[in-house]
């Protein structure tokens, strides 16, 4: 948010319980149970850009939780879901998909979009995307779109379409744990 404020631009910081993001109990891999977004709307009407700690949540007793490998996606996601957004962009350090893990070989090929049962396969195999991530998305049918925030590189579009995996490919990446 200070970074945003020397570019002359409005922003706030909030962490989980600011926001009312509420958890279970389950400390290192709490599961987002409920979002609160009046904070968030009242300060994007007024055109201030919210900067969000993501990765952790409250949980009833108001203890912090954390949500695990790969939990500010996960966050992301919810926020997205929670405020009824068009699409999550998720910015890392990496400019998309892959087929399979581009450090392991140079046959790797950047997917433009996978959809959400191929991505939550490759997750849960060990693709470096949280799989909580992409249930949220394929729940509520909220496209997820992974780029690189080091480059304008387009990413990938991770979304239900109307193919599942069966009909469109028997692989499309292989994941690696």
């Amino acid at each position: 948010a200070m970074a945003l404020g020397k570019r002359n631009l409005k922003a706030k910081s909030y962490t989980a319980y600011q926001l009312g993001i509420k958890t279970n109990k389950m400390h290192g891999r709490a599961r987002i149970v409920d979002v609160k977004v009046e904070k968030l709307i009242k300060q994007l009407n007024k055109n201030v850009i919210p900067v969000i700690t993501g990765f952790q949540g409250m949980n009833e007793e108001g203890d912090i939780t954390t949500l695990g490998r790969g939990g500010s996606d996960t966050t992301a996601v919810a926020l997205a879901v929670a405020v009824d957004a068009e699409r999550c962009e998720i910015y890392t350090d990496v400019d998309g998909i892959y087929t399979t893990d581009p450090r392991l070989t140079d046959k790797a090929r950047k997917l433009s979009e996978i959809g959400f049962d191929e991505m939550l396969e490759m997750a849960v195999l060990g693709a470096k995307m949280n799989p909580r991530s992409i249930e949220l998305g394929a729940v509520y049918d909220m496209p997820v779109y992974v780029a690189s925030s080091f480059s304008s590189e387009p990413g990938t579009l991770i979304h239900g379409g109307e193919q599942t995996m069966e009909v469109r490919k028997a692989v499309t990446g292989i994941a690696v744990d």
